[in-house]
């Protein structure tokens, strides 16, 4: 089992609060978060766009070693996932994450790449993660 960490430190309460969050390898280091930086345009980072990082990442990679064990070595996948936090009731939820996709991938048929998309789609484990819609548009070899 793998067990990777992040924490997370607010000062402050509210809108006048100031976060902080950083991640076990260090790639993340004390970054700031806040109000102004999840709802408005203020510069740092906030929880929506980290989860989109890691969807699109985990995505990406899931459909690389789908595409490997299909026998496919060569080619480019590019994915873009958009994180939707929507008002519910006096709170707020993350409904969906929609995952766009640019492929480049010698060979492959379009029904074969298709299928293996929506198999990394549906068994990423960040996919498994989530308690909302997901989507996936793609486009193979400029297509479309």
């Amino acid at each position: 089992m793998i067990t990777r960490t992040a924490s997370a430190r607010y000062e402050g309460f509210g809108k006048e609060g100031k976060g902080h969050v950083s991640t076990q390898s260090g790639v993340l280091e004390e970054q700031q978060y806040g109000f102004n930086t999840r709802f408005e345009d203020g510069k740092g980072t906030n929880p929506e766009e980290l989860i989109a990082a890691a969807h699109a990442s985990c995505f990406t990679m899931a459909l690389s070693f789908a595409l490997a064990k299909a026998g496919y070595a060569d080619g480019t996948l590019e994915t873009t996932a958009k994180v939707t936090l929507d008002k519910e009731g006096d709170g707020f939820k993350v409904s969906r994450s929609d995952l766009t996709l640019e492929a480049k991938v010698d060979g492959i048929s379009p029904d074969q790449f298709a299928e293996l998309a929506a198999g990394a789609k549906a068994n990423c484990p960040i996919s498994k993660l989530l308690n909302a819609e997901i989507t996936l548009e793609h486009r193979l070899n400029g297509e479309g």
